[in-house]
């Protein structure tokens, strides 16, 4: 791991960093977002019985189009070809929904703000379907758990 910021120059100005000498290696980052709710409205949300439609295909659709997007919201990320975006959504317990984001290219740079967006855009939009019968919902969670690739290799979160 380095210790200084990479996004810095020597001045200490923004900067987007130059990956243009790094090698291009197959790079994939998994992020979890978890939602907390009433248990009727998971019900719902599993049963389809909410007035804006399938819930769980709209948070599907909107993790992976928010991952394709990450440049155009956070500045200084690069615009990647990304090859493969997986979305899994999984009933935890009565009341908590887990939203798993993975996403994968070959490249000269990391996968692992797109992960983190992915999830967080599909753990909002899960709020937003939702919200008309549950105003409490909570996103309780959001973090990288993996990644794989490049030159710092791969990283793990400690689930334990």
């Amino acid at each position: 791991m380095s210790d200084t910021l990479t996004h810095l120059d020597s001045n200490g100005n923004a900067h987007m960093v130059d990956v243009s000498e790094k090698d291009v290696t197959k790079r994939t980052a998994t992020a979890r977002s978890v939602v907390k709710m009433l248990p009727e409205t998971l019900k719902k949300v599993i049963e389809g019985g909410l007035p804006k439609g399938d819930v769980l295909a709209t948070v599907r659709i909107a993790g992976i189009q928010a991952a394709k997007k990450t440049p155009d919201l956070i500045p200084l990320c690069h615009p990647l070809m990304l090859t493969k975006i997986t979305l899994d959504i999984n009933v935890l317990d009565d009341c908590h929904i887990e939203i798993l984001c993975t996403c994968a290219l070959s490249g000269k740079t990391g996968v692992e703000m797109e992960a983190l967006t992915g999830a967080s855009v599909a753990a909002l939009t899960l709020y937003d379907m939702c919200k008309a019968v549950d105003k409490g919902i909570v996103i309780c969670e959001t973090a990288l758990l993996e990644k794989h690739g490049g030159k710092s290799g791969s990283w793990s979160a400690n689930r334990g």
